[in-house]
């Protein structure tokens, strides 16, 4: 399977990506979100970046367009109970 264009609109901006599939591109960026957020040590800054973590995404293929509703959590309550930041992903 080859990686295919897609477009990653997050409500702010437009980012323009590769991959195969809606949802792995979808999960491949709120990780790099997610990391961020654990990477950093300033505490005033984590608030910053977990207010800005967007609520809807919009995964923009050449044929279909996917909408996400993504929860996000401090700390996680169900699959993942104590790890920090867990979002879920649901189609809408």
């Amino acid at each position: 399977m080859t990686k295919r264009q897609f477009i990653i609109d997050d409500g702010k901006e437009k980012i323009p990506v590769e991959g195969h599939e809606h949802k792995n591109v979808a999960i491949k960026y709120l990780m790099k979100r997610r990391r961020s957020l654990l990477m950093t040590k300033n505490p005033q800054k984590v608030e910053e970046l977990f207010a800005q973590l967007p609520s809807k995404i919009k995964i923009i293929g050449k044929q279909v367009t996917k909408t996400y509703d993504i929860k996000w959590e401090r700390i996680g309550t169900e699959e993942f109970s104590g790890a920090r930041f867990v979002f879920t992903l649901q189609e809408s």
